[in-house]
C-alpha cells in the first residue's frame, strides 16, 4: 500500500479531485489519508461527548433548517445564508445552531451542545468550506466561564488524539509536538482586541478599519500567532464588527463581550457572551440596523426567560487542519462538496 499521505498531502489547489470522475470515490476509499481522518472524526466526537457531559452539558437533537440565521448579521460578516425549500416551506440550511442552543439552555439550564453540519454561501478556498462540521455549545455563565470551557475542551481533544492515534499521526506527519504543547501546557495567552491591534498595526494589511468598526485580517491573526503565542485568545472586539447578539461591555455599545481562539491558520473558535435581557438586545439590534421583527421569537424569549449564557462554535475541519499540519481545508471532508457541477450531472458520480 502507498505510504500515508504520499500523494494527498503534496497536491496543490490546481490538482483538485475531479468530481466528475467515478474513480475519485474509489481512490478516496483506498486512501490512508481519509482512513486517518475517519479515526480523527471518531476521537473528536467521543471526546466532545465525554468532556461536555463531565461539565454538566446535555446533547440535543436539533433541526438542520432554520428561519433564524446568524451569519449575515454583522457589518464585518462576509457570509450569506443558504436558502432552501422543504415541503413547500421557504427556509434556510442552518449556518449555526447558536440560536437553537440558546433556546435549549431554557430547557437544559446546565448547558447544551451539538456537532452538526453548517452551511454558508461562500466559495471554498484553502481555509473556508461552504459546508463544514461545527462543534457548538451554549453554557450558563459569562465570557470568562466560556473561555475556561473552550480552553479545557481543545486541550482535552488534543490529549485524546494523542492517546488514541498519536503514534499513527506521528508516523504519518512526522511531528505531534504541537498537540503535546496544547494538551500539556498551561492556559493560553490572552489579549484584548485593542492590545492585539497595537501588536500588528505596524504591518500593512493586518487590520481592516472601516471607521466605525475594525477587524483583524487573516494576515493579522497569523502575525499575532508569530509575535505573541501559538495559542492565543483575542477578546472584546468592536461591537459593530460582530453580530448584534453579542453582549456589550459598555452602555454605549462600543465593545462586545466576544472572544476568538487563534491557533494554526488563525481563528478556529469563535465565541461570545449573549445579551441577558430584551432591552439591551433591542438597542443592539437598532445600532446594527437589524429588523427586530425578523427575530421576534428570540426577543420574546429574552424578555420572558432572561438568562446569562455564552456560547462558541469550533470548525472541526479547521481544527483537524491544525492537527494534521495540513495547508488546505478542502482535503479534509470525507465526502467532498467542493467544485460540484452547478446542474445535475448525467450520472451520480459520488455519494
Amino acid at each position: 500500500m502507498t505510504p500515508f499521505g504520499t500523494k494527498r498531502v503534496s497536491i496543490s489547489p490546481a490538482d483538485r479531485r475531479d468530481c466528475n470522475d467515478p474513480m475519485t470515490v474509489v481512490n478516496d476509499l483506498r486512501s490512508d489519508w481519509y482512513g486517518l481522518i475517519a479515526d480523527l472524526h471518531d476521537v473528536v466526537h467521543t471526546e466532545t461527548v465525554r468532556y461536555a457531559a463531565a461539565q454538566g452539558l446535555k446533547h440535543l437533537f436539533l433541526p438542520i433548517t432554520t428561519r433564524t440565521v446568524t451569519c449575515p448579521t454583522a457589518l464585518g460578516s462576509d457570509s450569506e445564508p443558504v436558502p432552501v425549500t422543504v415541503s413547500g416551506v421557504h427556509t434556510y440550511l442552518a449556518d449555526s445552531m447558536q440560536f437553537a442552543l440558546e433556546y435549549g439552555c431554557r430547557i437544559a439550564p446546565g448547558g447544551c451542545y451539538t456537532i452538526m453540519p453548517s452551511f454558508r454561501a461562500e466559495e471554498p478556498d484553502e481555509t473556508h468550506l461552504g459546508q463544514y462540521t461545527h462543534s457548538e455549545a451554549e453554557i450558563p455563565g459569562d465570557l470568562d466561564a466560556l473561555i475556561s470551557y473552550v480552553t479545557g475542551y481543545v486541550k482535552a481533544l488534543s490529549g485524546a488524539i494523542l492517546d488514541n492515534v498519536g503514534g499513527r499521526l506521528e508516523a504519518a506527519r512526522g511531528d505531534v509536538s504541537h498537540l503535546i504543547r496544547m494538551a500539556e501546557g498551561a492556559g493560553f495567552e490572552q489579549l484584548t482586541f485593542e492590545e492585539a491591534v497595537a501588536r500588528v498595526a505596524d504591518v500593512d494589511g493586518t487590520v481592516r478599519d472601516e471607521g466605525a468598526w475594525r477587524t483583524l485580517t487573516r494576515k493579522g491573526e497569523r502575525l499575532l500567532l508569530d509575535r505573541v503565542s501559538e495559542f492565543l485568545w483575542v477578546h472584546h472586539f468592536d461591537s459593530l464588527a460582530v453580530p448584534f447578539y453579542q453582549a456589550s461591555s459598555d452602555d454605549q455599545f462600543r465593545i462586545a463581550r466576544g472572544a476568538d481562539l487563534y491557533f494554526g491558520i488563525g481563528e478556529v473558535v469563535g465565541s461570545g457572551e449573549r445579551h441577558t435581557d430584551a432591552d439591551r438586545l433591542r438597542k443592539s439590534m437598532a445600532l446594527h440596523g437589524v429588523d427586530e421583527r425578523e427575530y421576534a421569537w428570540y426577543v420574546r424569549m429574552k424578555q420572558e426567560l432572561p438568562m446569562l449564557t455564552s456560547g462558541f462554535g469550533m470548525g472541526v475541519d479547521r481544527f483537524l487542519m491544525w492537527v494534521l499540519n495540513h495547508h488546505d481545508i478542502r482535503d479534509l471532508p470525507l465526502i467532498s462538496r467542493t467544485d460540484e457541477p452547478k446542474d445535475w450531472p448525467f450520472a451520480v458520480v459520488r455519494p
